[in-house]
């Protein structure tokens, strides 16, 4: 009975620190700092306004890129409170070597598409890779980027990945291979389904990738050592699994977990 009435003290005496926590408002010192994949940029931002909307007094800043490097720059000791990956290698990378405070964590899964800004996009398909009219394709450089990897892994499925390696252009992350589709660089892109879904983007239409062409891609997040520190950074963590979040993940042409 003893035992049975600590336990129960102790759980109560937790739920309510929980609790004050939560109802704390956040203070305005030190940002909580967010490191993640490109094509999270247009969703975070949305969740990351949306999340200052109930706690005014927290500010919260985000940099972008390719997930590998910004593994390579959280092990070098950049002060990253949370790093949201474009996939779960990289935020298990970083628990196994004891740089993160949670296990990796799903948050989304994400599609690849064929996206043109001179070619009727919507109609095109893996094999017309292949045509001599399309002299320039890029993808995210698969040697860091997660969404990179899946180009690469669909288009061998489809049997076309040797027949085009001469007209292939890589981009340092996804972003930056959409940027150079846009620019006119590559007349084709294979990018991420959440940067076709932007209003300056989806103009041009998309054709979505047949999933069965590559590995599932599951989008994973860490609260870093540093972050667990840090009580924000817990309450931020714990909003992305919200409604509300969700929502704006969808929205952005991310599947849900």
């Amino acid at each position: 009975m003893a035992i049975f009435a600590t336990s129960r003290t102790t759980a109560l005496c937790l739920l309510t620190a929980l609790l004050v926590l939560l109802a704390t408002p956040l203070q305005a010192s030190e940002p909580i700092r967010i490191a993640a994949a490109a094509n999270m940029r247009n969703a975070l931002e949305e969740i990351i306004g949306r999340f200052q909307q109930s706690h005014p007094t927290a500010r919260v800043e985000a940099v972008y890129g390719s997930s590998g490097k910004m593994t390579t720059q959280i092990i070098n000791g950049a002060p990253y409170d949370l790093f949201f990956s474009a996939d779960m290698t990289f935020p298990q990378q970083l628990w196994t070597v004891g740089l993160a405070a949670t296990e990796p964590a799903v948050y989304a899964q994400g599609r690849i598409v064929l996206w043109s800004t001179t070619l009727d996009a919507s109609s095109l398909t893996l094999d017309d890779l292949t045509d001599a009219s399309i002299r320039r394709i890029a993808i995210a450089q698969p040697a860091h980027a997660p969404y990179g990897q899946l180009a690469q892994q669909a288009m061998t499925q489809a049997g076309v990945w040797e027949a085009v390696q001469d007209k292939l252009v890589y981009g340092e992350s996804i972003s930056h291979a959409a940027q150079m589709t846009q620019s006119g660089a590559a007349q084709v892109g294979i990018i991420a389904q959440s940067l076709a879904v932007y209003p300056e983007l989806a103009v041009h239409g998309h054709a979505l990738i047949d999933a069965r062409l590559h590995s599932p891609l599951q989008q994973g997040y860490v609260i870093t050592r540093r972050g667990g520190e840090r009580p924000p950074v817990l309450i931020f963590a714990d909003f992305i699994s919200s409604a509300t979040a969700q929502q704006i993940l969808l929205a952005h042409g991310f599947e849900l977990p």
